[in-house]
């Protein structure tokens, strides 16, 4: 994490887990919608050179050419097995894009990058450390955001510029991601009065409640995109040509019937789940197991919320624990987007 914005956020009394990561503040007042969280656990990649873009065209599952400096989008970065290895959100300014990811895939995730580089004139950079990152979500939120910057993007992944990049994540309240330097963030921080400080699990929690997939170092490899719903989320172009894993994709949209995918669940648990953790169908007959939790976040009103992935007939029949026979029962909730009405992947 930034020193400086590191100095920032412990003057603002905010409480810090073993991975330095933000786990509350201090005085904080009950739960609101209004909410303002730190989010130096993401990382940010930036990608630059006359040929920055054909370059993520030919490595992403979206469609790079939709991209520009108001059009920001989801994508995903898969193996040649088209098992996915990130899932950015994505944005242009003064003619670089800035991908956003789990900070601890940064690293493994820029490697892997240059090497496809060859000879395109393209420029690979971690901003992590010199962008600040932090979440703002809720309706009187977005009022004082308004009225602050004076121009709010409307509609999801659309971004917007000033002091600051303002890019809209999807929510059921009016929700958004702030990327900038320690300077304009500070400022932008502390003249939000009407948002209360809260630590990462209440943004993972908007995440999680709004469906919105991620890879973590967990799940790498785990998963190919419709298993996730990125094609829900608009996360996959199925128009734009060859990327790492694309005839995999391809194939599970349009000759396969899928048979795993996410569902928001929730968990009574007092012990928080993992990314990764297993699931359990007593009736599975599946070589692969029953499936994986995506991501969770505890709940305000007790246990854990949860995206999984999981077989289509587990969830139906409603017979999912966590890890084996002993584990606790999940319940499955309504995701805020619809599925497929007929699915062609598998």
């Amino acid at each position: 994490m930034n020193s400086e914005w590191n100095s920032f956020l412990q003057s603002a009394k905010a409480q810090f887990d073993d991975t330095g990561t933000v786990s509350g503040f201090e005085d904080t007042p009950s739960p609101t919608d209004n909410l303002i969280c730190d989010l130096s656990h993401f990382g940010t990649i930036r990608v630059e050179g006359e040929e920055a873009r054909d370059y993520l065209q030919n490595q992403f599952t979206n469609d790079m050419r939709e991209v520009d400096e108001n059009i920001g989008q989801l994508s995903a970065y898969c193996s040649a097995k088209g098992r996915m290895l990130a899932i950015f959100t994505i944005y242009q300014h003064n003619d670089a894009f800035y991908l956003k990811l789990p900070r601890p895939l940064v690293e493994p995730i820029l490697k892997r990058l240059q090497m496809f580089i060859l000879r395109a004139k393209v420029t690979l950079t971690d901003l992590s450390d010199e962008l600040i990152r932090i979440g703002v979500s809720g309706d009187a939120c977005q009022q004082q955001l308004k009225s602050i910057m004076g121009e709010l993007p409307e509609n999801d992944f659309a971004v917007t510029h000033n002091s600051v990049s303002i890019q809209r994540i999807p929510s059921t309240s009016p929700r958004y991601e702030i990327c900038g330097d320690v300077e304009a963030v500070k400022t932008l921080w502390q003249q939000l009065s009407d948002a209360v400080p809260t630590g990462a699990d209440g943004w993972e929690l908007l995440d999680t409640e709004a469906g919105l997939p991620q890879i973590f170092t967990e799940t790498f490899e785990a998963f190919v995109p419709q298993m996730v719903n990125l094609q829900l989320v608009e996360g996959v172009s199925f128009r734009k040509g060859c990327y790492p894993g694309q005839e995999v994709v391809a194939r599970m949209q349009y000759l396969g019937k899928l048979k795993r995918r996410m569902y928001l669940a929730h968990v009574d648990s007092s012990a928080a789940p993992s990314p990764g953790d297993e699931l359990f169908d007593p009736e599975s007959e599946s070589n692969q197991g029953s499936g994986k939790v995506v991501r969770v976040a505890p709940h305000p009103e007790g246990g854990h919320s949860l995206l999984v992935v999981t077989q289509i007939s587990s969830a139906e029949a409603d017979r999912l624990q966590l890890t084996d026979a002993e584990g606790p029962t999940l319940s499955i909730n309504d995701l805020p987007y619809p599925f497929e009405i007929e699915e062609a992947a598998s």
